[in-house]
């Protein structure tokens, strides 16, 4: 996790970007190989990681390799405090509804 000020504003955008959405909906039951999301999302892993680098970065995410493969976990506290800590609270509810709207 890296030291100093955290973009809220970079942070939010990462969360609810429809790309990413997709991918974070899927470690809400727990860790994930890195192989099993780009399967399932149809997104390439290198662009995985690329897109996600932000919030591994902030330790709103971890990124850890076993058995030669990558995996990603959540932290949920620190992806809610991202989210409550917002300036613009009532951007991200619009935000977390147009998620779910792409989720369904």
């Amino acid at each position: 996790m890296r030291d100093g000020p955290v973009d809220r504003q970079r942070a939010v955008d990462c969360l609810f970007d429809a790309e990413n959405s997709a991918v974070l909906a899927e470690l809400e039951d727990g860790e994930k190989p890195l192989s099993y999301l780009s399967s399932k999302s149809g997104i390439p892993e290198e662009r995985i990681l690329s897109n996600l680098s932000y919030l591994v970065e902030i330790g709103a995410l971890s990124r850890s390799a076993r058995g030669g493969s990558v995996h990603l976990s959540a932290d949920p506290g620190r992806l809610s405090d991202l989210v409550e800590s917002d300036g613009n609270f009532g951007a991200a509810i619009d935000g977390l509804t147009k998620m779910d709207g792409y989720l369904n």
